[in-house]
């Protein structure tokens, strides 16, 4: 029996492709992806379409927008192939970049199973199955710099799984509005730590005590 068709919607192709949501949607216009296929609800990506999101940027700088057109050509007339040549010097590890891709969709999955919301928990804020521990916190606690092991220490019901499976699942669902307060949501602050911004934004480590 054949597999059931697989789609996605642009912000879970983002977070499983690596792909910022914005290229996604060009993409999408500019007909590279999303629109070959009859009877598929608008903007649904599949699989085949996420490897062709994957190589379009992944080789953009390399080649140019007609060569990468050939290089889904020769793809698609040698779909079991695990390497294609794209031109005279470079050849596209095909087999690589649809590993990567089944795991992260497969790890799309497994978040999706461990989510849940209800209105009777933190007024309908998704969490993790089983706690009241707000995904999205939890994902925003890893990009401000957290780690992995504090996060568990901080929540003892949470595994060392679920906080990887928070960032690919609050990607795949960013939130709509102004974010809710952790007062809103019937939270408080466990313990805080001080990220000094560089230049450019990016967090470059906890205060120290002089």
């Amino acid at each position: 029996m054949a597999a059931a068709l697989r789609e996605y919607t642009p912000t879970e192709a983002a977070a499983v492709s690596g792909i910022g949501i914005k290229s996604v949607h060009n993409a999408i216009d500019k007909r590279i992806i999303g629109s070959r296929l009859a009877g598929h609800r608008y903007r649904a990506i599949t699989d085949d379409d996420l490897l062709r999101l994957k190589l379009w940027y992944g080789v953009g700088s390399i080649l140019s927008a007609e060569r990468r057109k050939r290089l889904f050509e020769t793809i698609d007339e040698n779909p079991g192939a695990d390497t294609v040549r794209a031109d005279d010097y470079l050849i596209v590890d095909v087999a690589r970049a649809r590993e990567q891709l089944a795991a992260r969709a497969d790890a799309l999955s497994e978040a999706e199973s461990v989510v849940q919301k209800s209105k009777g928990v933190l007024g309908g804020e998704p969490v993790f199955k089983g706690t009241r521990v707000p995904v999205r916190m939890i994902a925003a606690m890893k990009v401000q710099g957290a780690t992995t092991e504090e996060i568990v220490e901080g929540y003892p019901s949470l595994t060392t799984r679920l906080v990887e499976l928070a960032e690919i699942w609050a990607a795949a669902h960013p939130a709509r509005g102004r974010p809710k307060r952790l007062e809103d949501q019937g939270l408080s602050v466990k313990s805080a730590k001080r990220f000094p911004l560089s230049r450019d934004g990016v967090p470059k480590g906890p205060d120290k005590p002089a």
